[in-house]
């Protein structure tokens, strides 16, 4: 992905079904993610928001939605927020993630993920975590993530 990510998003966000068709052309990018129906709510520097839908596909044995179908949803939404929010010299990658069940998962999940600081340029890498919260239908935080964004600059070809 790269800093257009989010001058694709500005043009499809407001057409109809424009954030359907973002999140399909991320999941066809990143073809992992499509296995649970990711769609953006929202994307801007400094917050990403996405939904999943509960269905069977990703339901655990006590038919709430599965553990690490939360965790691809907050690396889908965290991944896409460190992009569009870090500068374009620089480049990241995930490199751990923590996370909490809190409460059982039931219905659509929507989550909301935001850097633990504003992210900046640097001649060196650093990290950068990104906080991830998913709440149910009610509010509920059912599930929080914390991921350990490595960022760091671009190779002098690619720093474009």
């Amino acid at each position: 992905m790269s800093a257009d990510v989010l001058k694709i998003y500005r043009r499809l966000e407001r057409k109809p079904l424009g954030r359907w068709l973002f999140s399909r052309l991320i999941c066809f990018k990143a073809p992992y993610f499509g296995s649970i129906g990711p769609r953006i709510v929202r994307l801007q520097p400094g917050r990403g928001e996405a939904t999943i839908r509960h269905r069977r596909s990703i339901t655990n044995h006590l038919g709430t939605v599965h553990a690490i179908a939360l965790c691809n949803l907050a690396e889908f939404v965290g991944g896409l927020t460190t992009d569009v929010s870090i500068p374009r010299s620089m480049r990241w990658i995930p490199k751990g993630m923590t996370v909490e069940y809190l409460k059982k998962a039931m219905g659509r999940m929507h989550a909301v993920a935001t850097p633990a600081f504003e992210p900046r340029e640097s001649a060196e890498g650093y990290d950068l975590p990104m906080d991830v919260a998913v709440t149910d239908p009610r509010g509920n935080t059912v599930f929080r993530a914390r991921i350990g964004m490595w960022v760091s600059p671009k190779p002098p070809h690619d720093a474009h």
